[in-house]
């Protein structure tokens, strides 16, 4: 089942005295908060707000972040902590055998005999290589796999499973 939004940040805290947000970045390339002109805004009470970004600049880890419904600090504090989503006709466009992260989660896991194995819970981006976190079928246990050409050996998100060879000790 495919994501219809995608997370790109989360606001940490206010900035100034303007309405301007500190917003942590979730995406890949925090660099695309310059070309967003929209995010959807999911507050702590379960609604969405649509907001217009004025403007979006780096400090440290943040993306320092201006909507244009927004001209106080008053108006913002309460967001702290929520997350910041796109529709998926925003994303960035994907090149061939690239998938959003979003698009993994709950796949099935299945060995080169299609045998099921469990369930893609998680993706862990730890800098070399992603990590694949799959809850065994059989019991309730986590087991890591490397997202690595060796392992994985095709993801077909509209098929449902991923395939990957079982390599000695992973199980």
């Amino acid at each position: 089942m495919k994501a219809d939004r995608f997370q790109v940040g989360v606001i940490a805290s206010t900035h100034g005295l303007a309405g301007e947000v500190n917003v942590f970045p979730t995406t890949e390339d925090p660099q695309r908060f310059k070309k967003l002109k929209k995010v959807i805004l999911h507050t702590n009470r379960g609604e969405e707000m649509v907001l217009d970004i004025v403007s979006a600049r780096f400090f440290k880890k943040f993306v320092i972040v201006k909507f244009r419904q927004f001209d106080s600090i008053n108006d913002v504090e309460k967001f702290r902590g929520c997350e910041l989503t796109i529709d998926r006709k925003d994303a960035i466009q994907l090149k061939p055998g690239e998938y959003y992260c979003a698009d993994l989660i709950g796949l099935l896991i299945v060995d080169e005999e299609g045998k099921e194995l469990g369930t893609l819970t998680e993706i862990l981006q730890n800098g070399a290589n992603d990590v694949y976190e799959m809850t065994m079928k059989e019991r309730d246990e986590k087991v890591y796999i490397p997202a690595i050409g060796e392992c994985i050996k095709q993801i077909d998100p509209d098929g449902g499973k991923i395939v990957i060879h079982v390599m000695d000790g992973l199980l």
